[in-house]
Formats: C-alpha cells, structure tokens, sequence
C-alpha cells in the first residue's frame, strides 16, 4: 500500500496531492523549492535589483571611500524593502552559505544575510540561536558599516545576552575595534527595550572617552532609549558624566528633553 513516503520528494507531493487542497500543495512545494535555494541564486536576484545611480549617492553616504570608516564598501544601490522582500524568501539557506554571502565585498549581500540570521533566530531552538549568535559575532569585520549594526546587533546579540553573561560585550566595547564598540552598544537596545538598563550603562561608561562620532551617536542614542523608558535612570548618569561626554554624544542623548533644560546642561549648568 503506497503510504507517500518514496524516495523522490516530488513524487511524494505528487501523492500529497492527491489527499490535501491545491493551494496547501503549493505552499508544500514551495518550502521544498526553497529549500534548494542557494547563496549564488540570492545574488542573481539582488544583482536584477542594482540601481548605478542610487549606488553612487550611497558609497558617498556610507563613506566608502579609502581611509574612511566604510572604506572598501561597494553598494548596488537596492532600497532596504526590495531587499528585504528578496531575502526573506531565502530564510532557509544554511548557515554555510549565509557565511558565503558576509565575506562578501557588496553590501547588499551582507545585509540580506543578516537579515535572513534576523528571521532565523526568531523562530530558532535555543542551541540554534547559540549558533546564530556566535556566527554574528564572529563575523564582526563583515559587519562593517552602521546600518548592518543597527538593524541587526539588538536582534541577535542583545536578544541572545539578555538572560546570560554580559561579559563578550564588554570585551568587545573595550576592543579598539570600530564595529566591535558599535555592536557592543547597539546590541544594549534589547536590554533597554525590556527596562534593564545596566548593561547598557556600563557600556556607555567604558565608552566615554571614545574619540569616534558613531560611538558617540551610538552611545548617546542608547541613552535617549532609557530616557524614553526611565528619565531618572538617564539623569542619574548624565548628572554624574555629562562633563565628560563628547558633545555628540550628550546632544543626542538630551534630544527630547524639554528646550530650557536641554540648554542648561549643554551649558554645563545641569
């Protein structure tokens, strides 16, 4: 008696055919399609998507110049829901080859695996987001320009640490490491949004003195967060640190408080 289980999977959705409705077959079929999807098949798609003329406005935004802090990064010049739309069709391909895509010089291709670690940690068992996790931190050179780490550091890192030991993080914001610091910060986001916020305190103090503007905006950001969720956490840390603080830094992290007291401690009279 033929129980559908052949060797040959479309036969077997040949079978399933016959006991399920069409539109269930082909949602069956698809999930079989994708599965043999490949990294070299995501390219093909993203490189059908490349604008030259937005590229060029985004190397000169992202600074990619030599020298600068995005230097060597080449851009196809996708908008973030075309490539989202594109990557989140993909969110069965391996690790392997999510890998494949990070080393990848074109920014796009980075971001779309990212994006799909994103998807893949949300659904993942806890040993498949160990994995996930130690993939991105690993990966911490090609996650090489801000918006890699805003949109994708509190989701994976900061989502995974929240109940665990802080203590990569913190290794990471001491590093001389551009995007380690970053990431350290960013990855606070998580923590912030579920109202714990020492972590993120410790952070931002060892970052301090930074002499970088996106560690600046990064850690003033972060305090902003806490002062959406608890203005007298905020306060109690910038009354005791805002001497200190790098002027990006304190500006953005006062953004929202009222005009007049935003003028005094900018004035040093806190």
């Amino acid at each position: 008696m033929h129980n559908g289980c052949t060797t040959n999977p479309l036969q077997s959705f040949a079978f399933c055919f016959r006991i399920i409705n069409k539109n269930e077959y082909v949602f069956i079929l698809k999930l079989f399609l994708d599965n043999k999807m490949n990294a070299k098949q995501l390219k093909q798609e993203l490189n059908k998507l490349k604008n030259p003329a937005k590229a060029k406005i985004l190397q000169k935004f992202f600074k990619t110049r030599k020298g600068e802090y995005g230097g060597g990064d080449v851009f196809l010049g996708i908008s973030n829901p075309e490539l989202k739309n594109t990557a989140k069709r993909y969110v069965s391909l391996e690790l392997k080859a999510l890998q494949i895509l990070l080393n990848s010089k074109i920014h796009e291709y980075r971001q779309a695996s990212l994006f799909i670690l994103t998807l893949k940690f949300e659904k993942a068992e806890e040993k498949d987001k160990k994995r996930i996790f130690m993939l991105y931190m690993k990966n911490y050179n090609n996650i090489n320009n801000w918006d890699l780490v805003d949109l994708t550091a509190h989701k994976i890192a900061g989502a995974y640490l929240i109940d665990k030991d802080k203590k990569m993080l913190y290794e990471f914001a001491r590093s001389k490491h551009l995007w380690k610091k970053r990431i350290a910060m960013i990855s606070c986001y998580w923590f912030i949004k579920n109202n714990q916020y020492v972590g993120a305190l410790k952070i931002a103090r060892i970052l301090l003195y930074d002499k970088h503007d996106l560690i600046h905006k990064a850690v003033g950001w972060m305090l902003r967060e806490i002062g959406k969720r608890s203005k007298k956490t905020e306060e109690n840390f910038l009354k005791k640190y805002y001497k200190q603080m790098p002027r990006t830094m304190l500006r953005y992290a006062i953004e929202k408080f009222p005009e007049p007291q935003r003028q005094k401690i900018l004035k040093g009279k806190y």
